[in-house]
């Protein structure tokens, strides 16, 4: 990350909506968005893979779920945050992954600038991809600051997305249980 370009394009967004950026309550906003840079965009470089990989064997065929992760992100229309919950399951074909693999799997593509229907198919590309189980799916629900707080401003209002692939994708009554166990 380039933390002074980052603190320049600041200085002018300050300037340009004609804030002086030598007030004392300003003098270090650039250096602190800069630092905020780093930690909300951390996942830019960062591959899902190296969590995914580690897995144990199972002789459970059944549906493993981890639902309620939480997750912040940015759009990348706009620059503002949207903030949910991403739900994933998975039909394991002889191997599992450690639950909090998949948490930080949401973490690396949360932490980008993005949509939220980009994110939730790379986690399931990624999650069927490295832990090849028969079956992914994976649930977002989100509230995004760019229909809140701007533009139709409808506080409160949530995006699902949904991406199923392998025996979820094939058998609409896999992914029907898998949604009734996220509503419990």
């Amino acid at each position: 990350m380039d933390k002074e370009k980052i603190e320049a394009g600041v200085r002018l967004l300050l300037e340009g909506i004609g804030e002086d950026v030598n007030r004392e309550g300003l003098i270090d906003t650039p250096k602190r968005i800069s630092a905020m840079c780093e930690e909300i965009f951390a996942g830019m470089n960062k591959n899902a893979a190296e969590h995914l990989s580690k897995t144990f064997a199972t002789d459970n065929g059944d549906m493993v779920i981890e639902k309620d992760i939480f997750f912040y992100s940015v759009c990348e229309h706009h620059l503002l945050p949207f903030m949910g919950k991403v739900h994933i399951g998975y039909i394991p074909d002889g191997r599992v992954v450690g639950l909090s693999k998949l948490a930080r799997t949401v973490e690396i593509y949360a932490r980008r600038p993005q949509i939220q229907e980009q994110m939730t198919v790379m986690i399931a590309r990624d999650i069927m991809e490295n832990l090849k189980p028969k079956g992914v799916i994976v649930m977002a629900e989100a509230e995004h600051l760019c229909m809140s707080m701007r533009g139709v401003k409808k506080p409160g209002t949530k995006t699902v997305t949904l991406s199923a692939l392998g025996a979820f994708e094939e058998d609409p009554k896999l992914a029907d249980r898998f949604l009734s166990l996220v509503r419990i």
